[in-house]
């Protein structure tokens, strides 16, 4: 989606030596246009250009007219349509950064274009949406993809790097901890975070689910709690400060999910708390433990200790570190040309929204429910990156 929800958003991208090599000027070019030219746009835009994969043929909002995309195309010296023009374009392939629940319909008619659809997080809002775009998607033999892609950035590569390395034995269980107070503290128009599509779990948990998926492989199935403690929520600023917004989602959510592999990892996910001591997320093996830097970050430093030892900081030398949004579709780009899998593939997306409604059903019901997808781990960067 357009924006980052419980946490701020990210700061703007700053220099990174070690992404030097994200530069691909003799490959092919592939045109490029975008829907949605909210807050994250601009990190999007400065890793695509910097790729050298993408023309950016036009630039779109998801309704009808211009609307905010004129100031955008004035702001970065873009073409600005409309979504019906960008659509009758020439365009190979269409990157979705609006809210979810716009996700479905505008994948929707990308594909029947003949066009590649990437998209934000999450793939859709439902998980019945999802299985609809990538159906759709394999009969038209085109690509899908979808973000989070911060599983590319140095931490969790590095992360991966301990896991298949082996050094702390069989990962047996974990726990992740996203707790934020939620977006009506800081954001001026919170509303679409409290709805279908969003929510703690959906809107900033799927990082973590997400690199949980990278490192351990598919879930097998889920159980947990979930609740929404307030039925209401209060705007702080902005113009809208002060007005009360209804809450359609589940704003706790306490999540046992069961990997296929065996490993039993915690994941709490919660708009409710105002501050929390928890790192963002541990794995523990059988010869020692890992802690992991926060998910919704390409960087940052990752710790392993080997049994009861001391915690060690990793080596930090992979690229990647800084906030890259968009290294996903590069790399759909690149698997494009090669014929090889992307990283952030449909597969994977699909598998991660099934089991985050399945949580929220779970934890709404009080029964455990089995996950009725699975997929492949995506390949590691490590010895190269893209």
């Amino acid at each position: 989606m357009a924006q980052l929800g419980g946490t701020r958003p990210p700061p703007a991208c700053g220099p990174d030596h070690g992404d030097a090599q994200l530069s691909y000027p003799s490959l092919m070019v592939f045109k490029l246009g975008i829907v949605g030219v909210g807050n994250i746009f601009p990190a999007y835009l400065r890793t695509l250009q910097r790729s050298k994969l993408f023309n950016i043929v036009g630039i779109a909002n998801a309704g009808p007219g211009i609307g905010s995309a004129a100031r955008r195309a004035q702001e970065y010296r873009l073409p600005a349509m409309s979504l019906e023009a960008l659509l009758d374009s020439d365009a190979d392939i269409i990157l979705c950064l609006t809210p979810p629940l716009s996700h479905h319909a505008i994948g929707m008619r990308v594909l029947q274009a003949g066009k590649h659809f990437y998209t934000e997080k999450p793939l859709a809002a439902t998980f019945a949406q999802g299985q609809e775009l990538v159906a759709l998607a394999e009969r038209q033999g085109l690509r899908l993809g979808s973000a989070p892609d911060t599983f590319y950035g140095a931490a969790a590569q590095t992360v991966r790097a301990l896991v298949d390395g082996g050094t702390l034995g069989p990962i047996r269980h974990g726990t992740a901890h996203f707790m934020a107070h939620g977006p009506d503290e800081w954001h001026p128009n919170p509303d679409f975070f409290y709805r279908t599509g969003a929510g703690p779990l959906l809107d900033v948990g799927v990082y973590y689910l997400t690199h949980l998926v990278h490192h351990l492989g598919p879930v097998a199935h889920v159980s947990g709690t979930a609740h929404t403690t307030h039925t209401e929520r209060r705007i702080a600023v902005g113009p809208n400060a002060g007005k009360t917004l209804a809450v359609e989602v589940p704003t706790h959510i306490v999540t046992q999910l069961a990997f296929s592999g065996g490993a039993q990892v915690v994941l709490t996910s919660s708009f409710d708390v105002w501050k929390h001591g928890h790192p963002p997320m541990e794995l523990y093996g059988d010869a020692g433990s890992i802690q992991l830097p926060d998910p919704n970050r390409f960087g940052g430093t990752v710790r392993s200790a080997v049994r009861d030892g001391p915690w060690v900081r990793a080596d930090g030398k992979r690229p990647y570190t800084t906030n890259m949004r968009g290294l996903g579709l590069v790399d759909m780009a690149l698997a494009l040309q090669s014929g090889r899998p992307q990283r952030c593939s449909a597969e994977m997306a699909l598998h991660v929204l099934e089991a985050m409604e399945r949580a929220i059903v779970a934890g709404l019901g009080g029964h455990t429910q089995p996950l009725t997808t699975t997929c492949t781990r995506p390949a590691p960067l490590d010895p190269t990156p893209l």
